[in-house]
C-alpha cells in the first residue's frame, strides 16, 4: 500500500495543511493569491510550503496574516531575516570563521 503523506520542510515550519487552512479561514485559496500576484497557477506557492522560495513564503505569510518567521520558523531568524542555506550559507559560515580567527577569537562571530 502506498503511503501518501505530505512532505514537510521541518518540524518548526507549519504543515502545508495548516497553511492552506489559515488561508481558507481568511477566505483565500492558493489560486487567489497566485492570481493577485500575476501568476497563472499556484504551483510556486505549493512548492514554497516544502522548499525555500523566499518571495512566495513572504506572500503566503502575508496572506495568512502571520509573520513569515512564525510560519517558516526553520527558514528565518526570529527577527525575520532569512537563514542562509546551501552554498551561500556555507560561504557565510566560512567567512565568519575566518574573521574570528583573524581577530584572535576562539568562537564564531554572531
Amino acid at each position: 500500500m502506498a503511503n501518501n503523506t505530505v512532505k514537510k520542510a521541518s518540524r518548526e515550519d507549519w504543515h502545508p495543511a495548516d497553511i492552506v487552512a489559515a488561508l481558507h479561514k481568511r477566505g483565500l485559496t492558493l489560486r487567489d493569491i497566485a492570481r493577485s500576484h500575476g501568476l497563472k497557477d499556484s504551483s510556486t506557492f505549493s512548492k514554497a510550503m516544502t522548499a525555500s522560495y523566499p518571495a512566495a513564503e513572504r506572500r503566503l505569510a502575508e496572506a495568512a496574516g502571520v509573520p513569515v518567521q512564525e510560519m517558516f520558523a526553520a527558514r528565518y531568524y526570529p527577527d525575520g531575516t532569512m537563514i542562509p542555506r546551501g552554498i551561500r550559507g556555507a560561504r557565510k559560515l566560512k567567512s565568519t570563521e575566518f574573521r574570528c580567527q583573524r581577530n584572535g577569537n576562539d568562537r564564531l562571530a554572531a
